[in-house]
């Protein structure tokens, strides 16, 4: 039997080209696999009769955008799982969804051999190999770019020489990948990190100089999941779609960072997560008023592991599945309302209500009801105190207390 390899399959001209190029390189037959993630363009049947008509055996489509948007991005808002402090993670939680589909598709045609078209310096060659082989180990992974030479100028003589059915005269200079969480751009003349991004590279966000009039929402959670948008009930994706399309409105989410990439070089990418954004400063906020003090703080150091592991391909890993348990559980008050407005760039939270906060009116008023027992302070900082107060005093003991003479330092 001839062997079988699946193509993590986009529809443009790389991957139709790698079609025939690992044909014709392998002997094997391919398998095209296109999975939407929310990245816009062609309807899936559309692609599916490419994959075929570009010499695919067999072509496997799904349509991944709930899955995506209640799994994925969801477990990355709970988090506010933010790289370096700037970027949700858009590619990074996308490929494990995708390599769960291509795994899927392996099994269903017997294929023993997974590839994609990620290239040798990046970091979603690893994401999709390290999440195949934690899926299914027997599985083997190849890169046509990185592994079998086909590079751009070689595909589109390939596809002009077979008379492929794609588009080969357009060139974007930029790397893009975009899906419902957001929109990754890089390379061309962004790799010049002293360039200001052009408009023309945008295309979820309005230029946030010229807004429109302010946008106010109120976003409804529940388990810190948004269930509804000024009063209509909402899914993940639905809630993702409408604040991509209002925040994008006012220009929020556009992110320009120099980032530290898994494979060990820093690269410039420019991102837009309209949506993302907005819902993460509104989850941020309820967890503000319903997590306890302590959880807080430690939630924020599971949080920056998490997003490391996820962005560093370890989403099916065995601690990434701890700290989700972990997550999973900090979010059992995240209920309530958070309003904001969004303008000129900015999505600003203007109110905050929940009936399982542990904010209590009547303990941080300083009017009339104060219910703070004030009298327990004194004894409080007492206590608090004391090591430090010990300490100082050694200090002080061997000569070693703080200089507080400034004219004597000099």
């Amino acid at each position: 039997m001839t062997e079988r390899i699946v193509l993590a399959y986009s529809g443009g001209l790389d991957t139709s080209v790698a079609i025939g190029w690992i044909h014709d390189a392998t002997g094997a037959d391919v398998i095209a696999c296109a999975v939407d993630v929310g990245q816009g363009g062609e309807d899936l049947e559309v692609i599916r009769q490419r994959a075929l008509d570009c010499g695919a055996v067999e072509a496997y489509v799904a349509d991944a955008r709930d899955e995506f948007a209640e799994e994925y991005c969801m477990a990355a808002l709970k988090t506010n799982s933010l790289y370096m402090d700037a970027y949700p993670n858009v590619s990074a939680i996308s490929r494990p969804v995708i390599t769960k589909h291509l795994v899927k598709a392996a099994k269903k045609f017997g294929a023993t051999t997974v590839a994609h078209g990620c290239t040798g310096k990046g970091n979603d060659q690893v994401r999709f190999e390290v999440s195949i082989t934690s899926l299914a180990p027997e599985l083997k992974c190849i890169a046509p770019v990185r592994d079998l030479a086909l590079t751009r100028d070689k595909a589109i003589q390939y596809a002009e020489r077979k008379g492929l059915p794609i588009e080969t005269t357009k060139h974007n200079p930029f790397s893009i990948d975009q899906n419902v969480w957001g929109r990754a751009i890089e390379t061309g003349f962004l790799e010049d990190i002293w360039n200001e991004p052009t408009k023309d590279i945008f295309s979820y966000t309005d230029d946030p100089a010229f807004p429109p009039v302010a946008d106010e929402v109120v976003l409804t959670f529940e388990r810190g999941v948004p269930v509804a948008i000024d009063g209509r009930t909402v899914t993940p994706l639905q809630a993702i779609q409408e604040m991509n399309r209002r925040a994008g409105a006012q220009g929020i989410g556009r992110i320009d960072i120099v980032e530290d990439r898994l494979v060990g070089i820093k690269s410039r990418e420019v991102y837009e997560a309209p949506g993302a954004m907005a819902l993460i400063t509104a989850h941020q906020e309820l967890e503000r008023v319903t997590l306890e003090r302590e959880q807080a703080r430690f939630k924020r150091t599971v949080g920056d592991r998490w997003t490391e592991m996820v962005y560093d391909g370890q989403w099916f890993s065995p601690l990434k599945k701890s700290l989700d348990a972990f997550i999973e559980d900090t979010q059992r008050y995240v209920n309530g309302d958070i309003r904001m407005t969004l303008h000129g760039g900015r999505a600003t939270v203007t109110g905050r209500r929940s009936e399982t906060g542990l904010y209590d009116f009547n303990l941080a008023t300083y009017d009339e009801g104060d219910a703070f027992d004030q009298s327990s302070a004194r004894g409080f900082i007492d206590i608090y105190g004391l090591a430090a107060k010990q300490a100082a005093a050694r200090d002080v003991a061997f000569g070693n207390g703080e200089n507080l003479d400034a004219e004597d330092a000099e």
